[in-house]
């Protein structure tokens, strides 16, 4: 068995390795940086990797742009690292993992969302609707 120094134990009391974002950015403009991180640590604190990066603003062309070093994750989740459930959702979102099943629920609620407004909302081009006589 490895023997750890006394050195690498000091700086660590505890805890378990989480894949979790990191936000940076300024005002306004969120910038997240996917991380490999100590659990006791800070949100922005110190991290042992940088496993990618997410701008959730939307670009010129309506996408969301998320980098990923997914042999990174395989050797960190393969290590025993725990995934933050904002994380968990990009991987399944991402294909690298089964779909989160809070993604599919809030997909199922915004879909019946949507059915209600447009079968409440009368129509757009003018016309009468089914119930509407001259």
């Amino acid at each position: 068995m490895v023997q750890l120094g006394s050195r690498l134990l000091k700086g660590y009391r505890g805890g378990h390795v989480v894949i979790r974002f990191a936000l940076g950015g300024c005002t306004n403009r969120p910038f997240f940086r996917i991380v490999a991180a100590h659990s006791r640590r800070a949100r922005d604190g110190k991290y042992l990797e940088q496993l990618g990066c997410l701008d959730p603003l939307p670009n010129a062309r309506g996408e969301r742009v998320a980098g990923l070093n997914l042999e990174r994750l395989r050797h960190w989740l393969g290590c025993g690292a725990q995934l933050s459930r904002p994380a968990e959702k990009l991987l399944g979102l991402a294909g690298f993992l089964p779909l989160h099943p809070m993604t599919v629920t809030g997909a199922e609620r915004l879909r019946r969302r949507r059915r209600a407004q447009q079968a409440a909302a009368p129509p757009a081009d003018g016309s009468p609707g089914p119930g509407d006589a001259p």
